[in-house]
């Protein structure tokens, strides 16, 4: 399935799709740590209530832009976010801190990404209930938040090409 395939979709069936094919589920939300594995060493945090908070979203925001689940993947997510706005310490150090990883990995997907938010803006600044977003299709949030109809990933993510 390519990016402009899940236009169609509604956000939550892009959501159902996103979760199925990364092996994710609607109960990381609410977990009380999540794992993070580098150099194939896994490190367990306290997921905050702000990190619960903003994780629906930012997983909206990977299926909105194309940008996939890989470090470069959340490098590039966290660019985009850090552009396009944050609204909470937790958003920042999380978007900064895979953006510092990026950096490493690949420079020059990250500084595209970084300027391919410019005048957008992020689901973290609108008002509007998570469940009023999961009812709306992935081609109108786009054009909502600014994103163009294929969003902005090179190829398609890696959750849609399973």
């Amino acid at each position: 399935m390519t990016s402009t395939d899940i236009s169609s979709l509604s956000m939550r069936e892009a959501r159902d799709l996103y979760f199925k094919q990364n092996g994710f589920s609607i109960a990381a939300y609410s977990a009380p740590t999540f794992t993070i594995k580098l150099a194939g060493i896994p490190f367990t945090f306290r997921s905050t209530a702000s990190r619960k908070r903003i994780l629906p979203l930012h997983d909206l925001h990977h299926i909105l832009t194309g940008y996939g689940t890989t470090f470069i993947g959340e490098a590039e997510i966290g660019a985009w976010e850090l552009r396009a706005g944050c609204n909470t310490f937790v958003a920042y150090w999380l978007n900064g801190s895979g953006v510092i990883i990026g950096l490493f990995i690949s420079p020059r997907r990250v500084w595209r990404a970084f300027r391919a938010a410019r005048g957008q803006h992020t689901l973290y600044l609108e008002d509007q209930p998570y469940a009023a977003l999961l009812a709306l299709t992935v081609s109108a949030l786009r054009r909502k938040l600014g994103i163009p109809p294929t969003g902005f990933a090179s190829s398609a993510p890696a959750y849609q090409n399973a």
